[in-house]
């Protein structure tokens, strides 16, 4: 039996876990098998520049701390070594970087994630890594937006054109 002072640790590591989840934009669970501590530390500071945050957690606290937040969906993802990917702004940086990780690295797998409190599945995360980033898409609908104005100002153009003439 685990002692007093051990089981307090732990109740306290699943704690400050449920709150860093109950804050965050994204929670991303990842399969780090077979990769090295090199690739690991660039990935680290890809996310870092995100600022987003990479952690190595057991999987039974990982599993207390969502039970504590009241997420369910993910309890099959915790099975083998875990990552744990935690980001309080922008979701799509941190799941570009980590598509972009996962597909450069064979055996990094992306198992599942939460994204605004909502439990999203693997092909979820894929799908909005392969979005563009926000800037742009708004430099696109800027761009769609420009078009239809000089479409407008080139009709009008001619409506002038015409009244001149009659």
């Amino acid at each position: 039996m685990a002692s007093e002072k051990i089981l307090n640790q732990k109740k306290e590591e699943v704690s400050k876990l449920a709150e860093k989840i109950k804050q965050a934009k994204v929670v991303l669970l990842t399969d780090y098998r077979g990769i090295n501590v090199s690739d690991v530390t660039e990935l680290r500071a890809k996310l870092r520049s995100a600022e987003v945050e990479y952690s190595v957690i057991k999987n039974n606290i990982t599993r207390r701390a969502l039970q504590e937040c009241k997420i369910e969906g993910l309890e099959e993802t915790l099975v083998g070594p875990t990552a744990v990917i935690i980001g309080n702004n922008d979701y799509l940086e941190a799941c570009k970087a980590i598509y972009e990780y996962a597909k450069d690295n064979e055996f990094y797998k992306i198992k599942g994630g939460i994204i605004d409190g909502k439990v999203v599945s693997v092909e979820e995360i894929i799908t909005l890594a392969k979005l563009p980033s926000k800037e742009t898409l708004i430099s696109m609908l800027a761009g769609a937006l420009l078009g239809n104005i000089s479409k407008l100002a080139v009709a009008l153009n001619e409506v002038k054109a015409q009244k001149e003439v009659a």
